[in-house]
């Protein structure tokens, strides 16, 4: 993270959706769940001084249209996944930078494997 960048974050933890995200036939016929973990880089001075929420982000709402966007995904990469919320929350004013973890809770795979995942950083250019 770059020293310009404000340290105070929003996180949300443990958002389950269920989406079309794999390069599996079976993935791409029926929606599987996803957790996804947030930190939404936001100075929060503001609203910790107005305790006002017009003075932050709005989790509920950028919860919600991630909500919204697994309704409507399909795709075959976490990556990708991941990429698309990022633009979403990257989306909401105040949100300098956000880091999206998206992390597939029951991966088809032959090894036993509790989860896979990825994780990403993307800040506004």
């Amino acid at each position: 993270m770059t020293a310009d960048l404000p340290t105070d974050q929003i996180e949300v933890r443990g958002l389950v959706v269920a989406a079309f995200c794999g390069v599996l036939p079976e993935e791409q016929a029926r929606r599987q769940p996803f957790r996804i973990d947030l930190d939404l880089h936001v100075d929060l001075a503001a609203a910790g001084a107005s305790d006002g929420l017009d003075d932050t982000v709005d989790y509920g709402a950028v919860s919600a249209r991630i909500g919204e966007l697994a309704e409507e995904l399909r795709c075959q990469l976490m990556e990708h996944f991941a990429q698309r919320v990022a633009d979403l929350a990257l989306g909401f004013d105040g949100v300098v930078a956000v880091t999206v973890a998206i992390t597939k809770l029951r991966p088809p795979l032959p090894e036993v494997v509790d989860t896979t995942g990825v994780r990403i950083h993307r800040a506004r250019s």
